[in-house]
């Protein structure tokens, strides 16, 4: 269901969300669908997804993040989120990584996704997905996944328009 309301002047879509979810695509066949090349990350060779939803769950939480982030160029105040889903579905060879949080660093969710397919592909175990994250280091994580792939899929708000003083008479919205 969707609907609108107004927001009070003072709302900002970005820094009033309370949380976002991502969703990134990948095709997991020999042969890439063309239909959706744009908008998917093709990766041809078979994948363990038992592996992959179990690497998928250690995301799950507050952590430090630092090992799945790219150096933004400035210093950032903390870099420790918390993912409230990290979840794996499967649809044929569609594959939908849904990663929700109170907030996400630059190219982390890419970072994740791309570890993750890693793992389905035999290159690290599941369980070191820990030692990534106590390490604090992007160059001990896995890959970055492709941008192409990903999506910005919702935006949580707690009652957007409503959270700040009301507008009164006086106050134009």
């Amino acid at each position: 269901m969707l609907s609108a309301t107004k927001a009070t002047r003072e709302f900002h879509s970005r820094f009033d969300a309370t949380g976002k979810q991502y969703r990134y695509f990948v095709w997991n066949h020999s042969a890439m669908n063309p239909l959706i090349r744009q908008t998917a990350w093709h990766v041809p060779r078979p994948l363990d997804l038992g592996a992959m939803r179990r690497a998928a769950m250690v995301f799950v939480g507050k952590h430090d993040f630092r090992s799945f982030t790219s150096n933004t160029g400035y210093d950032r105040d903390s870099t420790v989120r918390t993912v409230a889903r990290c979840q794996l579905k499967q649809s044929g060879r569609l594959l939908t990584f849904i990663i929700e949080g109170n907030g996400f660093l630059y190219k982390m969710c890419r970072g994740i996704v791309g570890t993750i397919v890693q793992v389905g592909q035999g290159k690290f175990p599941a369980a070191e997905i820990k030692a990534m994250l106590a390490k604090k280091n992007r160059r001990v994580a896995g890959m970055t996944a492709p941008a192409h792939g990903l999506v910005l899929w919702k935006v949580f708000y707690n009652n957007a328009g409503n959270r700040r003083k009301p507008a009164g008479p006086d106050r134009e919205l």
